[in-house]
């Protein structure tokens, strides 16, 4: 199982027409062969030196079987039509895909 980390980064004071947008898909995204979990999540206000600070971005925590059920999710055209969607609010996408370390 992938685990797979997705910062979105949005314009300021659009975050939540995107989360729209994401509670509007996760159902569907769900549904596809290979989905495990897919939830975002918002950054907690919380006023201390050691956390970072990101109120514009979304989170998103996925869980895959395999690179390949990844692959067909960022291809599936359900995916296509929110890309295209939300594409003016979003200034960046950063995504992480991890693994628990191999042992040795």
């Amino acid at each position: 199982m992938l685990t797979v980390l997705a910062e979105i980064c949005v314009r300021p004071g659009r975050r939540t027409a995107v989360m729209q947008a994401i509670q509007l898909l996760t159902p569907t995204v769900l549904q596809e062969e290979g989905c495990g979990s897919y939830q975002a999540l918002v950054d907690h206000q919380a006023q201390v030196p050691w956390k970072q600070n990101s109120p514009d971005s979304i989170f998103m925590v996925e869980h895959w079987e395999s690179l390949r059920h990844l692959e067909r999710h960022q291809q599936a055209a359900h995916m296509e039509r929110h890309r295209a969607a939300i594409k003016d609010d979003v200034l960046e996408v950063k995504i992480f895909i991890l693994e628990p370390p191999k042992e040795h």
